[in-house]
């Protein structure tokens, strides 16, 4: 760093302590801790191949655990699970074999074989060996959505019992970017192919494929095939999810294409038919057959918690998350083997380490209690998050806020802040004020139709209540602007993300994470430091939920 550089970063310093110390903020000192070179740090350590990209329940684990835990112990911070700083999450993984995968489709006088990988992905959450779905007859059900609210029932007129449905990612609001359907752009849950696999059992499929279109789905196949083979994770559950269909899946639209030809059907109208009020369930005169061969395996993964105990309000809790955990090894690719997960989310994680520090640098802990939680499996379906929300060490009714860090940013400072969920909750106020000290405005995601916010662990914590805040990167970069910001993260999502070439980069620029860790602390040292419970919007869907909790206060 230049001297002239050390002096303005100085004196930068200096002016945000005068507004700390007007506006009753963290002291200068803690923010001076919040620098590029610790979290350069601990990101290349946790992204480093030694770490063999943290999958759950691996040796990868075993390491990133205790190197957590020996960051939050060297602080000084306590154990945040009574005397522990771990929380048991129960886990099972299924691996299926590939080359025993098979999915055939039968009709139009012939018979299809897929691929499985290039053609289409298929695994099963049934704790199982073997799963067979035999001559299953295909129904193409749009986008596979019932959601009264908006008048939308795609299974309206069917029975798909036993059967395999074929349905469209995203849903109806983003195919006609009509701002009256659904919520236009902005994808809602009912386009995330979590909800979609949900539905599909509830009306009792025995197999459920999903159509990849990259636009929609927000990324390219190769995203589907890293992420959906291998080991796969999912919490321990009384029935063993035979409740979930047999087979779940992903094909791609060429495949799908092809397949709507074979049954007679034009995909494109099918599509269009599709979202369309009105819409009704497409037969496809086709019998699908599939067939996969697993690994069961049962294990316990670990969410990492550590606690700076408050003062005058000990019991009640801010809480800055992240997930530790990627996607670990696939030793059937050739050349790196590694997903090292470098921005996903080796910086949010290292984030939560340079966050502790500086907390544990103020003249004194704030009134209340500051947690900080590292979960796992989040790239399995926000499983580490969900079994927290589900088995909560700290009372959810005395859980202030949850403040979510994941894929910090690597390209420089910025003169906004995206907010993912803009509007949901009181907490957007917060983080708007903070930033306008930093010259900074807020601003709502710039790419809503990818559904982020149903993507992360807030998502968890929404779910059960408690207001949830996910600040990510901002998009106009100070230097270069908007246009170029959004290439570097378009290449990101093309080239490196849930991919190898998801490692640490010397030529990163770590002002503008800084800037958003420093941002992230104040929002949260506010927060610890007052009596209030910001709560949700008015319109937002898990006000009723957080209401019912609090009661009279």
């Amino acid at each position: 760093m230049s001297s002239r550089t050390v002096r303005t970063a100085a004196w930068i310093a200096a002016i945000l302590g005068v507004v700390s110390c007007e506006r009753g903020g963290p002291s200068p000192g803690a923010l001076a801790t919040i620098t590029a070179d610790d979290l350069a740090r601990h990101t290349q350590v946790l992204a480093s191949d030694s770490f063999e990209g943290r999958s759950p329940s691996s040796p990868g684990e075993e390491r990133t655990i205790a190197y957590l835990q020996e960051g939050f112990s060297s602080l000084g911070l306590k154990p945040g699970n009574g005397d522990s700083y771990f929380q048991d999450v129960p886990l099972v993984s299924i691996t299926t074999d590939p080359k025993a995968a098979t999915l055939s489709v039968a009709g139009g006088g012939r018979t299809i074989h897929l691929r499985y990988g290039p053609d289409f992905m298929g695994w099963t959450k049934r704790v199982v060996e073997r799963v067979d779905v035999r001559a299953s007859d295909m129904v193409f059900v749009g986008y596979g959505i019932i959601a009264p609210e908006y008048g939308w029932n795609d299974y309206d007129g069917v029975d798909v019992k036993g059967k395999t449905v074929l349905i469209l990612v995203n849903d109806p609001g983003y195919a006609t970017q009509d701002s009256t359907l659904f919520t236009g752009n902005a994808m809602t849950y009912y386009g995330r192919w979590t909800y979609k696999f949900e539905e599909a059992a509830r009306q009792g499929a025995a197999a459920a494929l999903i159509v990849h279109e990259t636009e929609p789905a927000s990324y390219p196949w190769e995203v589907v095939t890293g992420s959906w083979s291998g080991e796969q994770f999912d919490l321990v559950r009384a029935d063993d999810n035979t409740s979930r269909v047999a087979v779940e899946g992903w094909v791609t639209a060429e495949v799908a294409r092809s397949l709507a030809a074979q049954g007679g059907e034009d995909f494109d109208a099918l599509k269009a038919a599709a979202a369309t009020r009105g819409f009704r369930p497409v037969p496809l005169s086709l019998r699908a057959s599939l067939s996969l061969r697993n690994a069961v395996r049962r294990s316990t993964s670990k969410n990492v918690i550590a606690l700076l105990p408050g003062t005058t309000h000990a019991d009640e809790y801010v809480i800055y998350m992240g997930h530790w955990d990627h996607l670990g090894m696939d030793p059937s690719l050739e050349g790196d083997q590694i997903y090292n997960g470098a921005q996903d989310n080796a910086t949010g994680t290292a984030g939560l380490l340079v966050l502790a520090k500086a907390y544990t640098t103020l003249p004194q802990p704030p009134a209340r209690s500051v947690v900080f939680l590292a979960v796992t499996a989040e790239e399995q379906g926000l499983l580490g998050s969900a079994h927290y929300a589900a088995n909560p060490v700290f009372p959810l009714d005395h859980t202030v806020a949850a403040i979510n860090m994941d894929v910090l940013n690597v390209y420089g400072p910025m003169r906004d802040v995206t907010v993912i969920g803009l509007g949901q909750s009181e907490l957007d106020d917060y983080l708007r004020a903070e930033a306008a000290l930093q010259g900074r405005r807020i601003r709502p995601d710039p790419n809503p139709a990818a559904g982020y916010y149903y993507r992360s662990d807030h998502f968890s914590f929404a779910k059960a209540g408690v207001p949830a805040l996910y600040a990510d990167a901002g998009v106009d970069h100070v230097e270069h602007g908007e246009a170029w910001t959004r290439e570097q993260m378009d290449a990101y999502e093309a080239q490196r993300y849930h991919k190898p070439a998801d490692e640490y980069g010397p030529n990163w620029d770590l002002r503008g994470a800084i800037d958003d860790l420093g941002l992230l602390f104040r929002v949260g040292y506010r927060l610890a430091t007052e009596d209030t419970f910001p709560n949700w919007s008015d319109r937002s869907e898990f006000r009723a939920k957080r209401d019912a909790m609090m009661g009279p206060r």
